[in-house]
């Protein structure tokens, strides 16, 4: 037994200097995930400012063409009569012509200074971004195996021969709260944080023409106002992702089928959503549980399923409520899918919602075939429990 002690001591204190490096390591991770992300606001910035001054500078470029043209055919004009002008009339009128000639292209080498400025800032965004992709990746990955090995070993002895077993079902739940994570900053960073920097990068413009335009600042003021408008938006449908609140207000039947028009109206998928028997108030677990793998399903209809109509059947028995996804789009083969799914790497699709059901004693069945649609159907006890 004591050296079943020692063992755990032992152990612990590897996972201790163990997590150090790693909780470290995130950290420099981290650095230069903000880093990049700094990197590509800026350049984002820049890129703006320097396509508002190639728009200016072509603008320039093609005055100085039409003036230049001009006082060519004034030379010729004057070289043919040149008997009627004066020895300074002619002067005045090749240097006129020499000097729009040399500025006209000084003007153009400029134009094409800025245009490769313009494409190595764009080459550097499209490097940048790959580094924090790589970054936030890395991020992500060391998180699930810093939190799995920061749980709790103090019962290491007695739980040692199931290990295996909750070493698969940990990652899986670490893994899904990652990328849960993932999905919501995802999420910020393309809708709210995106618009955001939008708003910085007008709000710049904005005080560059204040004295110059004041019709285009209004005009980009209006611009502003739709920006924040639409990042109002976003916002509240990452809040209604996480937790849909009229759930608690309205109750699922309802929140359902508002769910079901919504879709409808962003992805043009016609929705029904049929009702059998006397529904009653469930466990909040249970009710949320439904509404996930629903959601889930519709989402995995939006992205693979081509189909045209959707039915969401929702039947409740005495003690069962029963639910039937059906689509009517090109389907696919459940077989070689679950094949193909790892066992880790499940996450939020057909494992997922299989695990959700699952673990509230639930049954969960696919039925599929190419080029005939696809059921997703699942049965939780009213409960949440077995009988």
């Amino acid at each position: 037994m004591k050296k079943n002690i020692v063992d755990i001591d032992r152990i612990n204190e590897i996972l201790k200097k163990t997590i150090d490096s790693i909780n470290k390591g995130k950290e420099e991770i981290f650095d230069i995930a903000e880093s990049a992300r700094k990197e590509c606001e800026s350049i984002r910035i820049e890129l703006e400012e320097l396509k508002e001054k190639v728009s200016r500078l072509v603008k320039e470029v093609d005055v100085l063409e039409i003036e230049e043209k001009n006082s060519r055919k004034k030379l010729m004009v004057i070289s043919k009569n040149f008997k009627l002008y004066t020895e300074e009339d002619i002067k005045k009128a090749y240097d006129n012509a020499k000097n729009l000639q040399i500025l006209l292209m000084l003007k153009r080498q400029e134009e094409k200074d800025l245009i490769n400025k313009r494409r190595e800032l764009e080459i550097r965004l499209i490097n940048a971004e790959k580094v924090l992709k790589k970054a936030e990746k890395l991020v992500t990955q060391v998180g699930v195996a810093l939190e799995y090995l920061s749980g709790d070993l103090s019962d290491l002895s007695e739980t040692i021969e199931d290990m295996h077993k909750k070493q698969l079902l940990g990652i899986k739940i670490l893994k899904a709260q990652e990328e849960e994570r993932q999905r919501v900053a995802r999420d910020i960073h393309d809708g709210p944080a995106q618009s955001l920097a939008n708003v910085v990068i007008k709000t710049e413009i904005c005080e560059k023409l204040l004295d110059i335009d004041e019709n285009k600042v209004r005009d980009e003021l209006k611009n502003l106002k739709n920006i924040v408008r639409e990042s109002l938006k976003d916002i509240r449908k990452i809040i209604y992702d996480l937790r849909p609140m009229s759930i608690d207000d309205l109750g699922f039947i309802p929140t359902v089928k508002r769910y079901g028009y919504n879709f409808s109206e962003e992805t043009g998928i016609n929705v029904e959503v049929l009702v059998i028997g006397q529904f009653k108030s469930m466990e909040s677990i249970v009710e949320i549980t439904l509404f996930r793998v629903i959601q889930e399903a519709l989402n995995n209809i939006k992205k693979h399923s081509k189909a045209k109509n959707v039915q969401i059947k929702i039947e409740t028995t005495l003690k069962n409520i029963i639910v039937v996804v059906k689509d009517d789009g090109i389907g696919f083969n459940v077989e070689k899918k679950l094949k193909e799914t790892n066992v880790v790497e499940g996450g939020f699709g057909i494992l997922g919602m299989r695990e959700r059901v699952e673990l509230l004693n639930g049954e969960f069945q696919i039925i599929s075939s190419i080029g005939k649609g696809t059921s997703i159907i699942f049965k939780i006890p009213i409960d949440g429990k077995d009988d």
